[in-house]
């Protein structure tokens, strides 16, 4: 059944790295007083949209550039797998990217030139991940994408939309998600490290190493927790919130130790859970802001 394929080709676990910054700068605008529902559907609506085309290209780019083979370790590949035809999967990813664009025009109106740069510097971001003559996941630039585009990106822009402005806040807490989201993309890239070497892939696991991989990754599954206790006592953020993120360490405490020793086709679970980690964060940070209201 198509339908089936479509679902694993937006790869439904990835979305809460699109979903969690956009809840967690739309609260923190409604904690500075500044909120309005509908920029914050349509929002939340534009990084869902976009990030389902960067899935999308992934699968296709992928495919087309011969870096997905058989014997790769992470979930099906629809393209590469013959389930969905290369040409359905790029008009999927073309129509993903207009939906994104359509929505996008409303908060153009909204917030002004510098969402419209935004707005363009986030399609050629889901374009240039996978593809163009210079992709940034096959040249160890894949975390830093998602450090930016789904962490400062995500969280001071759509704070700016409702506010007009930035605040130090945003940005601190956009570089916490920022941190968790390319946590995610550090699993991805280790999970798949010696088919990427085979392919020549050059991600950022393969240019560092393994074992430093391990260290980046729990420095950044710490470093969202020490920014927002830092926001604390700066006085940019509510107590509450440092109090309501505190019920998330014990998760990303077990999820170093457990990256620590694990490899391969068995990272597939943290993968996930490292997702989780990050929706969990943005839901216990958004409370704390909503309590202090």
């Amino acid at each position: 059944m198509n339908l089936k394929y479509w679902i694993m080709a937006t790869r439904p676990r990835t979305l809460p790295a699109a979903i969690g910054p956009l809840l967690v700068g739309n609260v923190l605008a409604a904690y500075h007083r500044e909120f309005d529902w509908l920029i914050a559907i349509a929002s939340m609506l534009c990084a869902v949209m976009l990030q389902i085309a960067v899935n999308l290209a992934n699968d296709y780019f992928d495919y087309k550039s011969g870096v997905d083979t058989d014997e790769r370790l992470g979930p099906t590949r629809v393209t590469q797998q013959g389930l969905l035809s290369p040409t359905a999967v790029r008009n999927a990813m073309i129509l993903c990217l207009v939906i994104a664009v359509a929505i996008g025009q409303y908060l153009i109106y909204v917030g002004g030139w510098p969402i419209a740069l935004l707005a363009l510097f986030a399609v050629l971001g889901a374009l240039g991940y996978s593809g163009g003559p210079y992709p940034l996941a096959s040249h160890g630039l894949g975390e830093l994408a998602a450090f930016i585009y789904f962490g400062l990106v995500a969280v001071v822009g759509s704070y700016y939309i409702q506010v007009g402005d930035t605040s130090v806040a945003a940005w601190l807490l956009g570089s916490a998600l920022g941190c968790l989201n390319a946590a995610i993309m550090l699993v991805n890239n280790t999970r798949d490290h010696a088919t990427d070497v085979k392919a020549h892939k050059r991600t950022l696991v393969v240019r560092i190493g393994v074992d430093a991989s391990t260290t980046l990754y729990q420095a950044m599954l710490a470093t969202p927790f020490l920014l927002t206790c830092l926001g604390w006592l700066l006085g940019l953020l509510p107590g509450t919130t440092p109090a309501a993120c505190v019920i998330a360490v014990p998760l990303a405490i077990g999820l170093g130790k457990q990256f620590a020793v694990t490899t391969g086709a068995a990272l597939n679970p943290l993968l996930g859970k490292t997702a989780m980690a990050t929706m969990a964060y943005s839901g216990l940070t958004a409370i704390g802001l909503v309590f202090a209201l």
